[in-house]
């Protein structure tokens, strides 16, 4: 029984288990699907009721997809831990919680069902893929993240040094200086707060340089990673 079912949840390449993936694929999108259209104001009744069947008949498959992949686990505690078990886990909370929780004070609840776009991840080669290249460059990831960190953190002490005496409103503490940094070391530039000094000019056109190296500089890890996982020879689950 135990093996059966193992062959069903768990991508594998025989017949029940693409056609079981194939259904949780198309009953993730229509979930996706009913949460966004449950945000049009004005809803008939009827509709309401509809969406509200499709919700509950999804979070009932979803739950039990997730009961069955905890039976058929070698390591029970390690798979509801693991990456994709707590994505199955915040798929279906949200449901369970509005038995005792008021929602509607607590929308920000209702965003944990956006969890189930990552259940797509399991079921989609290209997305294992690279799934699997930004494990394999955590590290570069994570000391990326800290220079940048210390990047902006310092731009943001440039420019308030600056621009503080031509523009106290806009940068009137290092903390309200951050933002023009984030803004422009991504290279956005939204245009609200931007320097009126020479000196704050120069200064942005460095940090503008430094942000076009940052952009790219993820872009080369990630790829990097991504053809050391579909290159011949590479393990796939």
């Amino acid at each position: 029984m135990k093996e059966t079912v193992k062959s069903i949840v768990e991508y594998n390449d025989n017949k029940l288990s693409k056609s079981f993936a194939v259904f949780i694929q198309v009953l993730i999108v229509l979930s996706v699907i009913t949460f966004s259209t449950e945000t049009l104001p004005n809803l008939k009744p009827e509709t309401k009721v509809i969406l509200n069947s499709i919700e509950i008949f999804c979070v009932i498959v979803f739950t039990l997809e997730y009961l069955a992949r905890i039976y058929v686990a070698d390591n029970k505690p390690k798979f509801i831990f693991s990456f994709f078990g707590l994505i199955d886990f915040f798929a279906i909370l949200p449901f369970y919680l509005s038995f005792g929780v008021d929602l509607r004070s607590l929308r920000v609840l209702r965003m944990f069902r956006l969890f189930r776009l990552l259940k797509l991840v399991r079921y989609n080669k290209a997305m294992r893929h690279f799934t699997k290249a930004m494990i394999l460059a955590k590290e570069q990831i994570v000391l990326f993240m800290g220079v940048t960190l210390v990047l902006i953190y310092f731009a943001a002490i440039g420019i308030y040094y600056f621009e503080n005496e031509a523009q106290p409103e806009h940068f009137s503490s290092i903390f309200d200086s951050l933002w023009w940094s984030i803004v422009t070391l991504t290279t956005v530039g939204y245009g609200d707060v931007y320097p009126i000094t020479v000196g704050g000019r120069v200064f942005t056109f460095i940090i503008l340089l430094i942000g076009l190296g940052i952009v790219a500089i993820p872009t080369g890890i990630i790829s990097s990673s991504l053809t050391k996982v579909v290159e011949p020879g590479s393990d796939e689950e």
